[in-house]
């Protein structure tokens, strides 16, 4: 759930439909991103005491580049993935990076032909892959919209990091959203993130908090 504007005396009513909505989709769980901009001003606390907790790290911040950000490494080649095998080491990178349990990691790998074959017919969204020496070394998502490119999945291979792959990423995805006519970048970015998109000229325009809630 984000971007929440609720009235004060509606909180109650919203949790209780968004349950019954979910339990219908037999979905257990739903997180909710608490903006520095969300209402009441005291949504936050309303929620926890409805039962919400907070997930790992919850504090993160919603940032924006609107310049060019630094220049791809040379040795660094990026490019959008186009084949299912590629696909398929895109999720491999993204497993390691996330640490995905393995059962979980195994059943996305085998319906990987299918998935890819699904989600290749968005003009809208795209997955990066990014190569080094030969090898995939880091992926990540961006969705393109009128407003800008929302990035996500951003993720890089323990042994390539510190290696510009994750800032190749970023200035690939930079000059799509130049082709498109929204030079612009949006992301939420947590604790590991945050500091490397400062220094590739991203700022914070919003806090965000976010809470689980596994009560439907």
């Amino acid at each position: 759930m984000q971007r929440l504007r609720l009235e004060p005396g509606s909180v109650e009513e919203t949790v209780r439909e968004v349950r019954d909505l979910l339990r219908r989709f037999e979905r257990p769980s739903s997180t909710w991103e608490i903006g520095s901009s969300a209402t009441p001003a005291d949504l936050g606390e309303r929620l926890e005491r409805f039962g919400f907790v907070p997930v790992p790290d919850p504090d993160v911040l919603g940032m924006v580049l609107s310049e060019p950000p630094p220049p791809a490494p040379a040795e660094v080649e990026v490019r959008p993935v186009s084949s299912a095998d590629d696909y398929r080491a895109a999720l491999e990178v993204m497993h390691e990076a996330f640490e995905v349990p393995e059962e979980a990691a195994a059943a996305e790998l085998a319906a990987a032909g299918e998935t890819f074959a699904r989600w290749d017919t968005s003009p809208d969204s795209l997955l990066y892959l990014a190569w080094l020496n030969g090898e995939p070394v880091a992926a990540a998502r961006a969705t393109f919209t009128e407003h800008g490119a929302v990035l996500n999945a951003g993720s890089t291979r323990r042994d390539a990091r510190g290696r510009g792959a994750y800032r190749a990423l970023v200035a690939a995805r930079w000059d799509e959203a130049v082709k498109r006519g929204t030079p612009a970048l949006i992301t939420q970015a947590g604790a590991q993130s945050a500091p490397i998109l400062k220094r590739l000229g991203f700022r914070e325009v919003a806090r965000i908090r976010i809470l689980l809630d596994e009560a439907s």
